[in-house]
């Protein structure tokens, strides 16, 4: 004899298959009801083409993480870095790129000097007002990174510290390094 709920309406008695689950769960463990369902969703093969099927996992502990390991692998796995290495890398990008501007510059004033023929009044110019602004730029980068730097070393565990750039000397260095004409 099946147990009837007076409460419920005719049109909202459970149906055969909810009560074969509920008798399938009854008496047993949690992790053999789970357990059983993984198994049915293997042999239905449903985890036959998932991404890195067949791989070795890469269990490489990083002893720097601490209590946000799993989450930082979780991060990882799907792309995403947490903010302090998006940080760095935002750093290194944005000295990279201005970097880059500065041996561009270098190389013109170079490719001017060493020519068979005097740069023209227009070239002479033209090269001092790139060398002027190149520098101004290179400044202003200079001291947003170390705005970011110092967030980063506030932020970041100690081994991910990075130093503080000397803004006044590096920009004196590239000034140096790009003379300007008379």
């Amino acid at each position: 004899m099946d147990f009837t709920d007076w409460r419920k309406t005719p049109d909202k008695q459970p149906t055969d298959t909810e009560t074969t689950r509920a008798k399938k769960f009854y008496g047993r463990r949690f992790e053999d009801y789970i357990g059983e369902q993984i198994r049915e969703a293997e042999a239905r093969g449903e985890f036959d083409n998932l991404p890195g099927f067949g791989k070795p996992l890469h269990l490489d502990g990083d002893h720097f993480t601490g209590d946000k390991a799993m989450g930082y692998h979780l991060l990882k796995s799907n792309g995403y870095a947490p903010k302090e290495i998006e940080l760095a890398k935002e750093i290194r990008g944005e000295l990279t790129r201005i970097e880059t501007k500065l041996a561009k510059v270098r190389h013109q004033g170079r490719t001017l000097r060493s020519r068979r023929v005097p740069p023209f009044a227009s070239e002479k110019r033209a090269y001092n007002m790139s060398v002027n602004k190149t520098a101004v730029e290179y400044e202003k980068v200079l001291r947003e990174s170390n705005s970011k730097i110092l967030t980063l070393n506030v932020m970041a565990p100690a081994p991910m510290h990075q130093p503080m750039l000397d803004v006044e000397k590096l920009t004196q260095n590239f000034r140096e390094t790009c003379p300007l004409f008379e």
